[in-house]
This record gives structure tokens, sequence and C-alpha cells, in this order.
């Protein structure tokens, strides 16, 4: 039993005594090494009465934490001492950010990120304009009339002042517009509300990506080629893509572009509703009466436009099957993807 006390007692002194890192790292292997002080008693267990081998074990357990205890709080004051050090040699600024990154993207960011890294590429900007908009720049200016279901109560949010929290993207399109000249190429990223039915593929407040192209002579087949590039870029391989004729007020001809589920392979299952195509982006060519509204004379000026639901990409590239969850605030998904 006096081993232990004055294993104790040197252990105490030899750390506190320890000038760095390395001369504590030493007093570590003297104590807690495979040879040891507080191995060597462990070793001394077996020429002990059997009825006292368990009480010497615990006391030598019991040794080796508090030894492990001194080693812990001698580290801490010889770190704190180095980083006092470097502070009063005065060549250390510690209100400079840091380079170590504690945290990671959201989904929705990384694949917002990479959108408009591959706009810009191709010579677009981004643009962005109010949530709260009037009924001039969300419906009226888009071909969208008055009696239009769109504009019903059931689809769309109204607030007591009667502006609406915007219902696309595509508000932003009529602003720039309105108040620069073509030619135009810009995306508008942003966040979008409607009244809609929560589920695994509709959320009442979601995120959306428009886009505008305004030039001389565009044509179907420069939307085709830029959509598809886009889906390409964001899925990471050349998947399987169609565009079916669509209705839209704000384009014409209307077009939506489809890919091929990436759940079922195109056999169909419940997230494609059996059809074995995913609805990506609504799209088409502007109709003329939008460029009127902006003041753009349509015999001059033609273009694209398109909208995807940018939360939908998310979920597709990274094979959510619920667009819910990201939103739910579980962080291990974001850590998964």
């Amino acid at each position: 039993m006096s081993d232990l006390g004055a294993i104790r007692d040197d252990a105490q002194a030899a750390t506190g005594a320890a000038g760095d890192l390395r001369a504590l790292d030493e007093v570590r292997v003297r104590f807690l090494g495979k040879k040891g002080a507080v191995k060597a008693l462990l070793k001394q267990t077996g020429k002990l009465p059997p009825e006292e081998r368990k009480g010497f074990g615990m006391q030598v357990n019991a040794l080796r934490g508090e030894v492990q205890a001194f080693l812990d709080a001698r580290k801490l004051e010889l770190e704190q001492a180095a980083q006092d050090a470097v502070l009063e040699a005065g060549w250390l600024d510690p209100t400079l950010p840091t380079e170590r990154q504690t945290g990671d993207l959201h989904p929705i960011t990384k694949v917002l990120m990479e959108v408009v890294d591959h706009f810009h590429g191709l010579g677009y900007e981004v643009a962005s304009g109010p949530e709260i908009e009037d009924a001039f720049h969300n419906f009226d200016a888009l071909n969208i009339p008055a009696n239009h279901p769109a504009r019903d109560v059931w689809d769309t949010f109204y607030l007591t002042s009667g502006e609406i929290p915007r219902t696309h993207t595509s508000s932003v399109q009529i602003r720039t517009m309105e108040n620069r000249q073509p030619p135009l190429r810009i995306i508008a990223p942003g966040k979008c509300f409607r009244n809609e039915t929560i589920d695994a593929t509709h959320l009442a407040a979601f995120n959306q990506c428009e886009g505008l192209f305004i030039d001389k002579d565009v044509t179907v087949g420069h939307l085709k080629a830029t959509l598809e590039g886009l889906v390409e870029r964001l899925m990471g391989y050349k998947v399987p893509t169609r565009f079916r004729p669509a209705f839209y007020p704000f384009v014409e001809p209307g077009l939506d572009l489809d890919i091929e589920c990436i759940f079922c392979k195109g056999s169909g299952c419940s997230i494609c509703k059996d059809s074995g195509w995913i609805e990506v982006i609504p799209c088409g060519m502007v109709h003329p009466n939008v460029l009127r509204a902006c003041g753009h004379d349509p015999d001059e000026w033609n273009g694209f436009a398109f909208g995807m639901g940018f939360d939908r990409m998310v979920m597709l590239r990274y094979g959510i099957d619920d667009l819910r969850r990201l939103y739910d605030g579980n962080l291990d998904l974001v850590r998964k993807l």
C-alpha cells in the first residue's frame, strides 16, 4: 500500500516539474507506459492472497486515474502558457478569422452555388427582387388574367394589404425587363410561397430558380440545349430527358422538361406517379404580351424563360424521396450529403 502513495506523490511532482509537452510525455511513459510504475504494480496482483486481489486492483486503477488527471491538467497549463507566449510576442492577431471550417453547407446551398457557377459560365448574372409582390409583377405582366385559377385563394396567399407573397420568381424577370434593355441573360433564385397541400413533392414555402434569355433570333433549340446542359451538370451524368407541350400564360409555346425517374429508372413508382418521369423544369418561349408589358417590341426581341423548383432538383440530385427532409433540421442528412 505504501508503494501506491509513493507513486502518486512522485507522479504529481514529476508532472508539475515538466516544462514542456515533450517532457510531459516522458512522464506519462514513466508512470502509465507498458513498462511504467502503475503497470508494474498490476503485475504484483498475482502475488497477493486471493481475498486481497480485488481491492488492490481497484486501488491501482484509481491511482492510474489520478495520474492521468495530473497529466491532463498539466497539459492544459502548458498549452495555455504557449498561447500566452505567442500573444505576448505580438506577432499573432487573435481577431483574424480562422481557416478552419467548423460546419458544412446545406444541400440546397451547395446546389444553388453550383447552378450560379454554371450560368455564370454561360454569361448569365444573378438578379433578385422583393418576396412580397403586387399583382402586376406577380400576375398581370406575366399575362395571367384576373380570372385565372392561379390567382384564387386556394392557390395563392394574400396579405390583408392585398399584396402577395410571390408565387414564383418570374416577378424578378418582369422587374429586370422593366428597368433594363435587352439583350438580357439572368437567373433569379429565391423563396416562393403557394397555398399547397404539403406532401413528399410539394411545400407551401420553397425555393425556385427562374431563368430568362432575351435577344434576337432566339429559338427553342437554344432553350433545349441550355436546359439539357443544366440537368447534366446537376445530376453528374447524361440523364434521359424529354420535352412535353404544356400551357403557361407567360410563354408560347410552353413546355415541360422531364427527366427519367431516378428512383425507379423509368419503370414507374409512387414518386413519379407510375409514369417513369419526373417534371423538373417548366419552360417556353417568352410570350409577346410579356415583352409588351415590359416595354419591349416582340417584333425585335424574343427569348426563352424557365423556372425550376429548386428544392426538387436537390431532392433528385441526392436521391431524397421526400422534400420535407430538407427542412426537418436533421443534421445527419446534411453530413451524409
